[in-house]
């Protein structure tokens, strides 16, 4: 099952992530981008899972993280998330 791309920043932050993050900063631009591309690609992601089961992370939050460990050359997945 598919799990949603929900916004959780509320969850564990006290400050928004949007307002520690510099309007011009170039990831802004970057997460525009692929969310504009990941969004074309749903109606493909909705094909791929099924509609029982336990809901996977979603795909598309897989996929930013995986841009930003590139950007940022981080090694591991482990790292990202420390």
């Amino acid at each position: 099952m598919r799990g949603r791309d929900d916004q959780s920043e509320g969850l564990f932050a006290y400050v928004r992530l949007e307002g520690r993050i510099p309007a011009d900063h170039p990831l802004r631009a970057i997460r525009g981008l692929a969310d504009e591309a990941l969004g074309s690609l749903n109606k493909r992601f909705d094909r791929l899972y099924s509609s029982t089961g336990r809901p996977s992370i979603a795909p598309e939050m897989l996929l930013r993280a995986t841009l930003l460990q590139a950007f940022f050359s981080v090694r591991s997945e482990r790292m990202l998330v420390e």
